[in-house]
């Protein structure tokens, strides 16, 4: 049973990841591919009764067993005339051209459907991966997997599938010979077997070299990404160039071992029409003297032989080609099974709104076997402002992402409205969600569509557009400058400031129609105007949603409804502003350090 399964895994384990992609599509085409190697051949065949015709009448005697041909065609009253032959001929090679057009076209379509499933498949799978598998995973993989692999993977399939029509066409040409002349297709085996003993050691280190590129294209991705990131430290300190070496040592192994590749290619190309020549040359040779055939079925079996050689060394050629891309394929196998492992778990109940609030009860979390979040209860009213204090790692930023449903704890439940979360649909959940950072996100578009995330441009989604800006205090700011709502924000909103970016990325929040706002850190890279500005927006807000604060600046939460101290992950006080500094010396020593 273990050895059939390696088999299977060697061998058809491609084959599944297609077939898994394309189902019943993959035999159509493979059908197809059958159908133009039939009347190929058997237009092929009709070839040598003219040659060796007489009196105007086509002869079967070269034909050997496919004499048959000739039989059928005077069975249903064509004749065996050479017009009839003729006819036969054209109508065979008719139907294959006929054929042949419905197969690469139909391979197109499934190109096509290919690539769009791979993609869609990536893009569903990638959304829902779950938040805490995706902080563990490598940027610059999922970065590569998402770009460049995708198109080795199309390239990979366009391989495997002209393989599999090779290997079809081979099968029908020494089918067809087989009929002709039984010998004829032992020669062909044997002929097989020689030349992949030949080309085993290539495909094995073309094997290996895609494997290394793809992984070295990880790297480049990861560095890349990177770059890009911290472009700004790398450029004031003069690193951006060393840097830039990392990269470029990175490309120089990526394409040495592309050209190692090329050069492999290059020798099974060279190499085919030499071994094509010489086994035609061997079989002729085979034929005439050892089992003396009639120059006739000689000539028809090296017509089939030559036929099937070109396709069997064309074969190598796009298995080798194949090889060197199944790093990417095995790639992207892998990462997909890996986003399926780390799929999210959605619930079945879907959340219309929070009446009442949402419940921690014992809840623990932890990043592998390191603890984050101990043993938290904690109740969060409905239109309540609450506040999380404490040290960097302290779990604040984690606890909100939490209760975001960013991630679920490890143990213990949380309840929205007296329903466990986790019989919760936590996609309806995250629709009632806004989250600002310290970093806003805004993207490389108008302002109307950063806010309202590309919905249409009617009249009541520019009203609700408006609505919200005017909530961020930001609609005067928008009515200024040129172009208005159809302004460009630039890269990362280069275009606007740091508190404009900041009241958009409300507003964006505010669009959604949402009832929890979180803000993590959303101030405190802000000067203090501008933080008060913002802040004056949050206390406007206060009462008409329910809002969580992650803030290092005592200051900005002096009138939250709670305050939440945390320490090594563990709730070590909590109420408002001037009960906590009484009751808890932490929280007074914090205050007392911020000159509050």
């Amino acid at each position: 049973m273990d050895s059939i399964k390696k088999i299977i895994l060697k061998y058809f384990s491609s084959f599944a990841y297609f077939f898994f992609h394309l189902r019943f599509r993959i035999f159509i085409a493979l059908g197809l591919s059958l159908s133009v190697g039939l009347m190929d051949g058997l237009g092929i065949a009709m070839f040598l009764p003219l040659l060796e015709s007489t009196d105007g009448q086509a002869s079967a005697e070269g034909l050997g067993n496919l004499g048959f041909l000739l039989a059928w065609m005077d069975n249903i009253g064509l004749g065996t005339g050479v017009g009839a032959v003729l006819i036969v001929l054209v109508f065979f090679f008719c139907m294959k051209g006929l054929f042949y057009f419905c197969s690469e076209y139909y391979s197109v379509i499934l190109r096509r459907f290919f690539i769009t499933k791979m993609r869609f498949d990536n893009i569903d799978s990638l959304s829902d991966f779950n938040y805490k598998s995706f902080v563990l995973a490598d940027s610059g993989r999922i970065q590569n997997t998402f770009s460049g692999e995708v198109g080795q993977v199309l390239q990979s399939y366009i391989f495997y599938f002209h393989t599999i029509q090779a290997v079809i066409m081979v099968s029908v040409y020494a089918a067809l010979a087989f009929f002709a002349n039984p010998h004829f297709a032992l020669l062909v085996v044997m002929g097989g077997v020689v030349t992949n003993y030949l080309y085993g050691k290539i495909y094995r280190k073309t094997k290996d070299l895609s494997a290394q590129i793809t992984e070295d294209a990880h790297d480049f991705q990861g560095l890349l990404v990177q770059k890009v990131a911290f472009f700004k430290y790398l450029k004031a300190t003069g690193l951006v160039y060393s840097f830039g070496q990392k990269l470029k040592r990175t490309i120089v192994k990526i394409e040495d071992s592309s050209m190692k590749i090329g050069k492999y290619a290059a020798i099974l190309s060279g190499s085919r029409e030499p071994l094509v020549v010489s086994v035609v040359a061997i079989v002729i040779l085979v034929q005439l003297n050892w089992f003396g055939t009639n120059m006739g079925v000689i000539l028809l079996s090296l017509l089939f032989f030559y036929r099937a050689l070109a396709y069997l060394m064309g074969l190598q050629n796009t298995y080798n080609s194949f090889i060197g891309t199944t790093g990417s394929l095995k790639n992207m196998t892998a990462f997909m099974n890996e986003l399926r492992a780390g799929r999210e778990q959605f619930g079945s109940i879907p959340v219309k709104t929070i009446e009442d609030g949402i419940t921690l009860t014992n809840l623990h979390f932890n990043y592998g076997i390191t603890p984050i979040l101990q043993n938290i209860n904690l109740e969060i009213k409905k239109n309540e402002t609450i506040a999380f204090v404490g040290e960097s790692g302290s779990g604040k930023t984690t606890l909100v992402n939490i209760i975001a449903g960013l991630m679920a704890p490890d143990r213990g439940s949380i309840y929205v409205d007296g329903m466990d979360r986790s019989k919760i649909d936590v996609r309806s959940l995250a629709l009632k969600v806004g989250y600002i950072t310290q970093e806003p996100v805004i993207f490389d578009d108008t302002i109307y569509n950063n806010i309202t995330f590309w919905a249409d441009d009617n009249e009541h989604n520019k009203r609700r557009f408006w609505e919200a800006l005017e909530k961020a205090s930001i609609a005067e700011f928008v009515r200024s400058i040129p172009g208005q709502e159809y302004a460009k924000l630039g890269s990362n909103g280069v275009m606007v400031s740091g508190g404009q970016k900041q009241r958009l990325s409300i507003a964006r929040e505010l669009y959604k129609d949402i009832e929890i706002l979180i803000m993590d850190e959303a101030t405190s890279a802000l000067d203090s105007e501008t933080e008060k500005a913002i802040q004056q927006n949050i206390e406007d807000l206060k009462g008409n949603y329910t809002i969580l604060i992650v803030a290092h600046r005592l200051s900005t939460i002096k009138n939250a409804d709670k305050i939440v101290l945390l320490q090594k992950g563990r709730i070590m006080g909590s109420g408002e502003f001037y009960s906590l500094v009484e009751d808890s010396v932490a929280f007074k020593n914090m205050v007392a350090l911020q000159e509050i």
